[in-house]
């Protein structure tokens, strides 16, 4: 059999070589995050949203969703024809949404996705679903699934408040010229002295523990420069269920040599407690206002302050921040420095207290001197413990101090959140550890 020859025009030919050339010169739809896209400043153009539903409704030809990445509190409007709708489609449902992005004829948006393909490409049965589309979920339901509560809107701004205010405090040390220091997470030392410690498995040559403050080994390395912080994880070991206590937490602590003065510790938290809200409140105004709420939340000397001594004070001078100052001797630990004024016999420590919170930033004054360091360590018996700590102060000493700020509960203050476990993301608390 002889071979069949196809004879085509060249009138065709030019048709089929321009398809070719216009699919193969078409430009890939612009990937884009949701923040991206609700700001219109892509208008008219051919984009692709990955993210997950927040709402979908039906209508005999259009079908309407909201698409949310976490990348912002305001979700995405995604129109489409019926025809894309699919079963999978739901409340939920993870999703790749390609279309032309254009000015929303409704008041309630800016823009909008004029969908031409729709793509699940993650199912969820919205009965099983434990949060309902149509539903408002306080935060002690939520608290329930640590495993699914990023998914909300509540929860998603928090971790986006989290993540702005983690950055807003690192500019503010690094504008100041201060150095960050990783300090470790297993020690041998217990900073505090409160014994709320958890301990190691045996596996070093010494006792060795989870660390309950950066402050010690921040004083070590403040022998070598003008001004430390560090930021990370500390734990403390208490027995407690209370609304305003964590087993793990994150801690800023920051370390200032060159100073005899509690002025100039106070001037540090008052300048990174004001910078980080301001930070906040310019990056993310939405999500601070979706928290922000009302909080309504005879003292002998010699006894140490309560919560609720502490919130009586706030109160009593007009529910604004209030520092508080020199505090007994036999309150504060061995490194407060002795104010040397009997028969008060005062440390030089201060306390900012914080409306809604209580005690939200605590520092000292370190004793700088020798042998009244010696003598204290001495009547604690742990003279021989902290022997190096003795060799900071003989080998090119400075007056120094330092302070610390519970992150999370600066977040309570500055969101109005009640309990402690609704800013963190996976709580961990007495008889308590999921996932």
């Amino acid at each position: 059999m002889l071979p069949v020859k196809m004879c085509i025009s060249a009138s065709a030919a030019s048709r089929i070589i321009f398809q070719c050339l216009r699919f193969y010169c078409q430009k890939p739809p612009k990937k884009l995050r949701i923040c991206e896209a609700v700001s219109s400043s892509d208008m008219g153009t051919n984009v692709k949203v990955q993210g997950w539903v927040r709402s979908v409704r039906h209508q005999k030809q259009n079908l309407f969703l909201h698409v949310n990445d976490g990348s912002s509190l305001q979700s995405l409007q995604v129109v489409a024809s019926s025809q894309l709708n699919h079963r999978l489609l739901t409340f939920g449902s993870a999703v790749e949404v390609s279309g032309l992005l254009v000015k929303s004829p409704s008041r309630r948006q800016e823009v909008e996705l004029q969908a031409n393909q729709i793509h699940v490409v993650g199912e969820c049965n919205p009965v099983d679903f434990p949060f309902k589309v149509k539903e408002r979920h306080d935060l002690e339901y939520i608290r329930q699934f640590p495993h699914l509560r990023c998914r909300t809107n509540t929860f998603s701004s928090l971790l986006r408040i989290r993540s702005e205010a983690t950055t807003a405090i690192q500019l503010y040390f690094r504008d100041k010229g201060y150095v960050q220091v990783h300090t470790p997470v297993i020690t041998s030392n217990d900073c505090e002295g409160a014994g709320e410690l958890f301990q190691v498995e045996p596996f070093f040559s010494v006792p060795a523990y989870l660390v309950v403050s950066g402050q010690l080994h921040l004083e070590v390395i403040a022998g070598a420069f003008p001004g430390v912080f560090s930021f990370g994880p500390t734990f403390r070991a208490e027995n407690s269920q209370s609304r305003r206590h964590l087993a793990e937490f994150f801690m800023v602590e920051a370390e200032i040599s060159f100073t005899q003065s509690l002025e100039d510790l106070m001037k540090v938290m008052e300048e990174m407690f004001r910078s980080t809200t301001e930070h906040l409140l310019a990056q993310c105004p939405e999500d601070v206002a979706l928290f922000h709420k009302h909080v309504t939340p005879g003292h002998n000397w010699g006894c140490d302050l309560q919560t609720e001594h502490e919130k009586y004070l706030v109160k009593h001078c007009g529910n604004i921040p209030l520092f508080v100052t020199d505090y007994p001797y036999t309150l504060k630990p061995f490194y407060a420095r002795d104010n040397l004024d009997k028969p008060l016999h005062t440390v030089a420590a201060v306390d900012l207290l914080v409306p809604g919170v209580g005690e939200l930033c605590g520092g000292t004054l370190r004793e700088e001197r020798l042998d009244l360091l010696k003598t204290r360590l001495a009547l604690a018996g742990l003279d021989e413990t902290y022997r190096w700590y003795l060799d900071l102060r003989r080998f090119g000493s400075v007056p120094h101090g330092g302070f610390g700020m519970g992150f999370e509960r600066y977040l309570q203050c500055v969101l109005g959140v009640d309990n402690i476990r609704d800013v963190i993301p996976f709580p961990r608390y007495s008889h308590s550890c999921l996932l």
